[in-house]
Protein backbone atom coordinates (compact mmCIF):
# COMPACT_ATOMS: atom_id res chain seq x y z
CA UNK A 1 0.00 0.00 0.00
CA UNK A 2 1.33 3.44 -0.92
CA UNK A 3 2.42 5.36 2.17
CA UNK A 4 -0.06 8.14 1.44
CA UNK A 5 -2.88 5.61 1.61
CA UNK A 6 -1.47 4.20 4.87
CA UNK A 7 -1.60 7.64 6.47
CA UNK A 8 -5.02 8.38 4.96
CA UNK A 9 -6.49 5.09 6.19
CA UNK A 10 -5.01 5.18 9.69
CA UNK A 11 -4.10 7.75 12.25
CA UNK A 12 -0.80 7.19 14.02
CA UNK A 13 1.29 4.52 12.28
CA UNK A 14 3.38 1.81 13.94
CA UNK A 15 6.27 0.20 12.13
CA UNK A 16 9.35 -1.98 12.67
CA UNK A 17 12.83 -2.12 11.16
CA UNK A 18 14.85 -5.26 10.44
CA UNK A 19 18.22 -5.94 8.88
CA UNK A 20 19.03 -8.86 6.54
CA UNK A 21 20.92 -11.68 8.32
CA UNK A 22 23.97 -13.13 6.60
CA UNK A 23 23.43 -16.78 7.58
CA UNK A 24 20.62 -19.31 7.17
CA UNK A 25 20.42 -19.60 10.96
CA UNK A 26 20.04 -15.84 11.27
CA UNK A 27 17.27 -15.81 8.67
CA UNK A 28 15.39 -18.56 10.50
CA UNK A 29 15.70 -16.71 13.82
CA UNK A 30 14.59 -13.43 12.26
CA UNK A 31 11.48 -14.93 10.70
CA UNK A 32 10.60 -16.59 14.02
CA UNK A 33 10.69 -13.13 15.62
CA UNK A 34 8.82 -11.63 12.68
CA UNK A 35 6.01 -14.14 13.20
CA UNK A 36 5.63 -12.87 16.75
CA UNK A 37 5.62 -9.24 15.63
CA UNK A 38 3.28 -9.95 12.72
CA UNK A 39 0.41 -10.42 15.16
CA UNK A 40 0.80 -6.74 16.10
CA UNK A 41 -0.24 -5.83 12.53
CA UNK A 42 2.26 -3.01 11.90
CA UNK A 43 1.48 -0.34 9.33
CA UNK A 44 4.68 -1.33 7.50
CA UNK A 45 8.12 -2.78 8.15
CA UNK A 46 11.47 -1.66 6.73
CA UNK A 47 14.62 -3.56 5.77
CA UNK A 48 18.06 -1.95 5.96
CA UNK A 49 20.53 -1.99 3.11
CA UNK A 50 24.25 -1.99 2.39
CA UNK A 51 25.58 -0.98 -0.98
CA UNK A 52 26.74 -3.59 -3.45
CA UNK A 53 27.34 -7.33 -3.64
CA UNK A 54 25.67 -9.92 -1.46
CA UNK A 55 24.31 -7.37 1.03
CA UNK A 56 22.17 -5.87 -1.70
CA UNK A 57 20.81 -9.30 -2.59
CA UNK A 58 20.16 -10.14 1.06
CA UNK A 59 17.99 -7.04 1.40
CA UNK A 60 16.07 -7.91 -1.76
CA UNK A 61 15.57 -11.49 -0.60
CA UNK A 62 14.35 -10.35 2.81
CA UNK A 63 11.92 -7.83 1.31
CA UNK A 64 10.50 -10.29 -1.19
CA UNK A 65 10.30 -12.96 1.52
CA UNK A 66 8.31 -10.61 3.74
CA UNK A 67 6.05 -9.69 0.83
CA UNK A 68 5.33 -13.27 -0.25
CA UNK A 69 5.24 -15.23 3.02
CA UNK A 70 3.77 -12.76 5.53
CA UNK A 71 0.93 -10.26 5.76
CA UNK A 72 3.45 -7.46 6.34
CA UNK A 73 3.99 -4.51 4.00
CA UNK A 74 7.79 -4.30 3.51
CA UNK A 75 9.68 -1.10 2.71
CA UNK A 76 13.29 -1.58 1.52
CA UNK A 77 16.03 0.93 2.21
CA UNK A 78 17.96 2.18 -0.82
CA UNK A 79 21.18 4.22 -0.73
CA UNK A 80 23.21 6.38 -3.08
CA UNK A 81 26.53 4.69 -2.32
CA UNK A 82 27.99 2.68 -5.18
CA UNK A 83 25.02 3.02 -7.51
CA UNK A 84 24.62 4.58 -10.94
CA UNK A 85 21.30 5.33 -12.59
CA UNK A 86 21.17 1.97 -14.34
CA UNK A 87 21.74 0.15 -11.02
CA UNK A 88 18.99 2.07 -9.30
CA UNK A 89 16.55 1.52 -12.16
CA UNK A 90 17.23 -2.21 -12.12
CA UNK A 91 16.56 -2.36 -8.37
CA UNK A 92 13.39 -0.29 -8.69
CA UNK A 93 12.11 -2.47 -11.51
CA UNK A 94 12.61 -5.59 -9.39
CA UNK A 95 10.76 -4.03 -6.48
CA UNK A 96 7.95 -2.77 -8.71
CA UNK A 97 7.56 -6.26 -10.19
CA UNK A 98 7.38 -7.70 -6.65
CA UNK A 99 4.60 -5.30 -5.71
CA UNK A 100 6.67 -3.16 -3.34
CA UNK A 101 4.97 0.19 -2.80
CA UNK A 102 7.43 2.28 -0.78
CA UNK A 103 11.17 2.96 -0.58
CA UNK A 104 13.22 4.43 2.28
CA UNK A 105 15.78 6.65 0.54
CA UNK A 106 19.16 7.41 2.14
CA UNK A 107 22.54 8.78 1.16
CA UNK A 108 24.19 5.85 2.93
CA UNK A 109 27.50 5.42 4.73
CA UNK A 110 30.79 4.71 2.99
CA UNK A 111 31.78 1.02 2.91
CA UNK A 112 34.67 0.30 5.27
CA UNK A 113 36.59 -1.63 2.60
CA UNK A 114 36.37 0.98 -0.16
CA UNK A 115 39.51 1.21 -2.30
CA UNK A 116 41.60 4.38 -2.26
CA UNK A 117 40.72 6.72 -5.09
CA UNK A 118 37.30 5.13 -5.68
CA UNK A 119 34.35 7.49 -6.08
CA UNK A 120 31.55 5.81 -4.10
CA UNK A 121 28.84 8.20 -5.18
CA UNK A 122 28.69 7.69 -8.95
CA UNK A 123 25.49 9.39 -10.20
CA UNK A 124 23.99 10.12 -6.78
CA UNK A 125 25.93 12.04 -4.17
CA UNK A 126 22.97 13.23 -2.10
CA UNK A 127 19.69 11.64 -1.05
CA UNK A 128 17.86 14.56 -2.68
CA UNK A 129 19.10 13.39 -6.08
CA UNK A 130 18.01 9.82 -5.41
CA UNK A 131 14.59 10.97 -4.22
CA UNK A 132 14.07 12.93 -7.45
CA UNK A 133 15.17 9.94 -9.53
CA UNK A 134 12.79 7.55 -7.75
CA UNK A 135 9.98 10.09 -8.02
CA UNK A 136 10.53 10.19 -11.75
CA UNK A 137 10.51 6.40 -12.01
CA UNK A 138 6.75 6.08 -12.54
CA UNK A 139 6.97 8.31 -15.59
CA UNK A 140 9.81 6.33 -17.15
CA UNK A 141 8.84 2.77 -16.19
CA UNK A 142 5.68 0.82 -15.50
CA UNK A 143 4.75 0.74 -11.80
CA UNK A 144 1.59 -0.84 -10.34
CA UNK A 145 0.71 2.49 -8.70
CA UNK A 146 0.49 5.44 -11.06
CA UNK A 147 2.03 7.60 -8.34
CA UNK A 148 5.12 5.42 -8.32
CA UNK A 149 6.81 4.53 -5.06
CA UNK A 150 6.05 6.25 -1.79
CA UNK A 151 9.33 7.76 -0.62
CA UNK A 152 10.69 8.11 2.89
CA UNK A 153 13.77 10.06 3.99
CA UNK A 154 15.75 10.34 7.23
CA UNK A 155 15.57 13.12 9.81
CA UNK A 156 17.93 13.82 12.71
CA UNK A 157 16.37 15.31 15.89
CA UNK A 158 19.81 15.51 17.53
CA UNK A 159 21.49 16.80 14.38
CA UNK A 160 23.68 15.06 11.82
CA UNK A 161 27.38 14.91 12.58
CA UNK A 162 28.35 15.84 9.02
CA UNK A 163 26.06 18.87 8.74
CA UNK A 164 27.75 22.23 9.52
CA UNK A 165 24.79 23.60 11.49
CA UNK A 166 21.12 22.97 12.23
CA UNK A 167 19.89 25.65 9.82
CA UNK A 168 21.60 23.96 6.88
CA UNK A 169 20.37 20.60 8.13
CA UNK A 170 16.72 21.68 7.87
CA UNK A 171 17.37 23.28 4.48
CA UNK A 172 18.70 19.96 3.20
CA UNK A 173 15.75 18.08 4.65
CA UNK A 174 13.37 20.56 3.01
CA UNK A 175 15.16 19.95 -0.31
CA UNK A 176 14.48 16.22 0.01
CA UNK A 177 10.81 16.86 0.67
CA UNK A 178 10.58 19.31 -2.22
CA UNK A 179 12.19 16.69 -4.47
CA UNK A 180 9.32 14.33 -3.74
CA UNK A 181 9.68 12.69 -0.31
CA UNK A 182 6.33 11.68 1.20
CA UNK A 183 7.37 11.26 4.84
CA UNK A 184 10.30 11.42 7.27
CA UNK A 185 11.55 8.77 9.70
CA UNK A 186 13.88 10.09 12.39
CA UNK A 187 17.07 8.61 13.69
CA UNK A 188 16.71 7.18 17.19
CA UNK A 189 16.68 9.61 20.12
CA UNK A 190 16.14 9.34 23.87
CA UNK A 191 14.84 12.80 24.84
CA UNK A 192 11.46 13.69 23.35
CA UNK A 193 12.25 17.39 23.67
CA UNK A 194 14.74 16.92 20.85
CA UNK A 195 11.99 15.47 18.67
CA UNK A 196 9.47 18.19 19.47
CA UNK A 197 12.02 20.92 18.73
CA UNK A 198 12.94 19.18 15.46
CA UNK A 199 9.27 18.88 14.48
CA UNK A 200 8.65 22.55 15.22
CA UNK A 201 11.64 23.64 13.15
CA UNK A 202 10.39 21.49 10.28
CA UNK A 203 6.99 23.17 10.48
CA UNK A 204 8.59 26.62 10.43
CA UNK A 205 10.60 25.61 7.36
CA UNK A 206 7.43 24.64 5.51
CA UNK A 207 7.92 20.87 5.79
CA UNK A 208 4.40 19.46 5.84
CA UNK A 209 4.92 15.71 5.39
CA UNK A 210 4.37 13.29 8.31
CA UNK A 211 7.34 12.85 10.68
CA UNK A 212 7.66 9.39 12.22
CA UNK A 213 9.68 9.07 15.43
CA UNK A 214 12.42 6.42 15.59
CA UNK A 215 12.55 4.47 18.87
CA UNK A 216 15.19 1.96 20.02
CA UNK A 217 15.06 0.70 23.61
CA UNK A 218 18.31 0.13 25.47
CA UNK A 219 18.51 -3.61 26.16
CA UNK A 220 22.11 -4.02 27.37
CA UNK A 221 25.18 -2.08 28.44
CA UNK A 222 27.22 -3.02 25.36
CA UNK A 223 24.19 -2.27 23.22
CA UNK A 224 24.26 1.35 24.43
CA UNK A 225 27.73 1.79 22.96
CA UNK A 226 26.68 0.21 19.68
CA UNK A 227 23.65 2.50 19.52
CA UNK A 228 25.84 5.56 19.93
CA UNK A 229 27.92 4.40 16.96
CA UNK A 230 24.91 3.52 14.81
CA UNK A 231 23.16 6.78 15.57
CA UNK A 232 26.21 8.94 14.87
CA UNK A 233 26.50 9.90 18.54
CA UNK A 234 23.15 9.37 20.30
CA UNK A 235 22.69 11.60 23.34
CA UNK A 236 21.74 9.74 26.51
CA UNK A 237 19.86 12.00 28.96
CA UNK A 238 21.19 12.10 32.52
CA UNK A 239 18.01 10.58 34.05
CA UNK A 240 18.35 7.56 31.77
CA UNK A 241 22.04 7.17 32.63
CA UNK A 242 21.30 7.47 36.36
CA UNK A 243 18.64 4.76 36.09
CA UNK A 244 21.04 2.47 34.23
CA UNK A 245 23.83 3.17 36.74
CA UNK A 246 21.52 2.12 39.57
CA UNK A 247 21.33 -1.38 38.07
CA UNK A 248 24.98 -2.00 38.90
CA UNK A 249 25.44 -3.48 35.46
CA UNK A 250 22.91 -6.29 35.88
CA UNK A 251 21.87 -7.00 32.29
CA UNK A 252 18.23 -7.90 32.99
CA UNK A 253 17.82 -4.76 35.09
CA UNK A 254 19.40 -2.66 32.32
CA UNK A 255 16.94 -4.21 29.87
CA UNK A 256 13.96 -3.40 32.09
CA UNK A 257 15.12 0.20 32.50
CA UNK A 258 15.56 0.56 28.73
CA UNK A 259 12.17 -0.89 27.89
CA UNK A 260 10.48 1.29 30.52
CA UNK A 261 12.19 4.41 29.15
CA UNK A 262 11.19 3.60 25.55
CA UNK A 263 7.63 2.89 26.68
CA UNK A 264 7.37 6.27 28.41
CA UNK A 265 8.87 7.94 25.34
CA UNK A 266 6.26 6.27 23.16
CA UNK A 267 3.39 7.16 25.49
CA UNK A 268 4.45 10.81 25.59
CA UNK A 269 4.87 10.94 21.81
CA UNK A 270 1.41 9.48 21.31
CA UNK A 271 -0.01 12.06 23.73
CA UNK A 272 1.59 14.75 21.57
CA UNK A 273 0.08 13.53 18.30
CA UNK A 274 3.17 11.98 16.74
CA UNK A 275 2.54 10.87 13.15
CA UNK A 276 4.02 7.45 13.80
CA UNK A 277 6.38 5.31 15.87
CA UNK A 278 9.13 3.33 14.12
CA UNK A 279 10.84 0.71 16.29
CA UNK A 280 14.43 -0.28 15.55
CA UNK A 281 14.09 -3.91 16.60
CA UNK A 282 17.63 -5.22 15.96
CA UNK A 283 15.80 -8.30 14.63
CA UNK A 284 14.33 -9.11 18.04
CA UNK A 285 10.72 -9.07 19.17
CA UNK A 286 10.61 -9.18 22.98
CA UNK A 287 11.20 -5.51 23.84
CA UNK A 288 8.84 -4.25 21.14
CA UNK A 289 6.07 -6.60 22.24
CA UNK A 290 6.51 -5.53 25.88
CA UNK A 291 6.24 -1.87 24.91
CA UNK A 292 3.06 -2.54 22.97
CA UNK A 293 1.52 -4.48 25.83
CA UNK A 294 2.19 -1.64 28.28
CA UNK A 295 0.88 0.99 25.87
CA UNK A 296 -2.29 -1.05 25.41
CA UNK A 297 -1.99 -1.13 21.64
CA UNK A 298 -4.12 -3.97 20.27
CA UNK A 299 -3.83 -3.32 16.54
CA UNK A 300 -0.77 -1.36 15.44
CA UNK A 301 -1.97 -0.72 11.90
CA UNK A 302 -2.96 2.67 13.21
CA UNK A 303 -4.80 4.60 15.88
CA UNK A 304 -7.82 6.67 15.06
CA UNK A 305 -6.63 10.18 14.37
Amino acid sequence: MHIRDIFARHGTTFSFEFFPPKTAEGVAELFANIRELESLKPSFVSATYGAGGSTRELTHDLVVGLKTTTALDPMPHLTCVGHGRADIDAILERYAAAGISNIMTLRGDLPKNISAGTDPWSDFRYATQLVAHIKDFAGRRIHPDSRGFGIGVAGYPEGHSETPNRLIEIERLKAKVDAGADFIVTQLFFDNRDFYDFRSRCEMAGIRVPIIAGIMPVTSGPGMKRMAELALGARYPAPLLRAINRTGGDEESVRRVGVHWATEQSRDLLDHQVAGLHFYTLNRSTATREIYATLGVKDSRGLAG
